[in-house]
């Protein structure tokens, strides 16, 4: 693996013009300064405020569920003939924001892209914690959760078994392998770090605790040829689960004959959208966390530059759904699909249509072009967030827009979402930055062994 360390004497230089990691760095200051973050620092003022606000918003959800378990789902905006509401939309926007944290670590492993070192791991802790936030809500809008292990084929005496032809099964199958997946890959790219943290660790809880997790790592040439392989595989499985988990999410639209989701482009459209919103949340997380922890020599503008790139690249692809989605509408003669789309852009939800429009595409794909705006942290932070928005707006619009107005206008209705949905959706954001938040102050945010072997490619380089 060619672990020798670098000498002060040996500094690598990083080549101009490929600055994927800031020159200066050997070995141990790569070391010492990602688990000082853990390890020595201490904890910070400002974590403590946001991990508070983030922990208040859990309690929030707490709050929503148990009025949900108590009283029933009569408590959300649902209705006839809106019998989907905010909760399959937060469930759709959840999965999908997981989605670059897989396509980050596992499809540009395989393609050896090493700009994705400095930002793997906190990508791979935001899947596993959204997934975490998409199962809250399919759970809570069964009705009766506690019979959730009906969904599973298990020996049942009754001789009672799932329906396979119902998409909420398949949705069942897809999100557990991926969140197991996910799961894996991420402990899999920890051990090693884990190791390391019970090397520097002064505290006897903490070389205890680190060490047990690091599952007896020592370096040997074995552990990193069985890592290797390990890490491979996992990849090889996490790939193909990018396209497949948010393609079975939108078979349970497609499947369904009302207007607007009864069509073929969905699940190459709902991946699109997924690593669109993805790659934003990565953003979000990425910029503050480079500023508050002074790792701007680690996670580099040609980082944030990249990660904008891809923005730009799916954001073409969602821009690109919307206008075929609106043109088939046209074309097929369809006069429902004709009314859905005039319904959308011209109906009661109209405000929010263009919205969406704006914030997906006007914004970013106007922006994004420029390399200035690309390389202007602040400017990225903003249309990230601006396309968090957007994505959820189209979840949104998807949803309802479809369902109040379908075939009979006498089964016509509104929907309008109750506190409890909006209690339940916030509290899900203090779930995932509750999780967060204890992942950064506890585990190396940033993969340890992976950027001292980029210091040693670089030096050889």
């Amino acid at each position: 693996m060619g672990m020798e360390p670098i000498g002060p004497q040996n500094t690598p230089v990083v080549p101009p013009g490929v600055p994927e990691i800031a020159p200066g760095h050997t070995y141990g200051s790569v070391t010492d300064k990602i688990s000082a973050i853990v390890l020595t620092r201490g904890t910070r003022k400002g974590w403590w405020v946001g991990f508070l606000i983030a922990f208040a918003l859990l309690m929030v959800m707490h709050y929503a569920i148990a009025m949900v378990l108590f009283i029933g789902v009569g408590l959300y905006g649902i209705n006839i003939p809106v019998g989907w509401g905010f909760a399959i939309v937060n469930f759709v926007w959840w999965i999908g924001i997981g989605h670059a944290g897989t396509l980050i670590s596992a499809f540009l492993l395989l393609m050896r892209q090493k700009w994705r070192t400095s930002i793997n791991r906190f990508a791979e802790a935001m899947t596993i914690f959204a997934v975490s936030c998409a199962g809250v809500f399919p759970l809570m809008h069964m009705g009766r959760p506690w019979l959730f292990y009906w969904l599973l084929p298990y020996p049942d005496t009754m001789g009672v078994w799932p329906q396979f032809r119902s998409p909420l099964v398949w949705d069942v199958f897809a999100v557990s392998t991926y969140a197991t997946v996910s799961v894996l890959f991420w402990f899999v790219g920890l051990i090693p770090d884990l190791a390391t943290l019970r090397d520097q660790a002064k505290k006897r809880i903490a070389q205890f605790v680190y060490g047990f997790l690091s599952l007896g790592w020592r370096g040997s040439a074995i552990h990193w040829r069985r890592y290797e392989m390990a890490s491979l595989l996992l990849a090889g499985l996490a790939t193909p689960l990018v396209i497949s988990v948010h393609t079975v999410v939108s078979f349970d639209f497609t499947i369904a004959i009302i207007p607007g989701w009864h069509s073929t482009i969905f699940p190459p459209y709902f991946v699109a959208g997924a690593i669109y919103s993805g790659f934003a949340m990565v953003l979000t997380l990425a910029i503050p966390l480079r500023s508050f922890y002074k790792l701007e020599d680690f996670v580099t503008m040609r980082h944030l530059d990249n990660m904008a790139k891809m923005l730009l690249a799916t954001g073409l692809i969602v821009a690109y759904g919307y206008m075929m989605e609106t043109f088939m509408a046209f074309y097929s003669g369809n006069p429902f699909d004709r009314y859905m789309i005039m319904n959308r852009m011209f109906g009661p939800y109209a405000p929010w249509y263009w919205l969406l429009i704006t914030c997906n595409i006007a914004i970013p794909m106007t922006l994004l072009w420029s390399s200035k705006i690309r390389r202007n942290v602040k400017a990225l932070f903003c249309i990230s967030l601006v396309v968090q928005l957007g994505m959820w707006l189209e979840r949104f619009i998807i949803v309802v827009t479809s369902l109040h107005r379908d075939f009979v206008p006498s089964s016509w209705g509104m929907f309008y979402p109750t506190a409890i949905d909006f209690l339940l959706f916030f509290g899900t954001i203090g779930l995932f930055f509750t999780l967060f938040y204890l992942f950064i102050r506890y585990l190396p945010m940033i993969s340890i062994f992976e950027m001292r072997e980029l210091v040693h490619k670089t030096a050889e380089e």
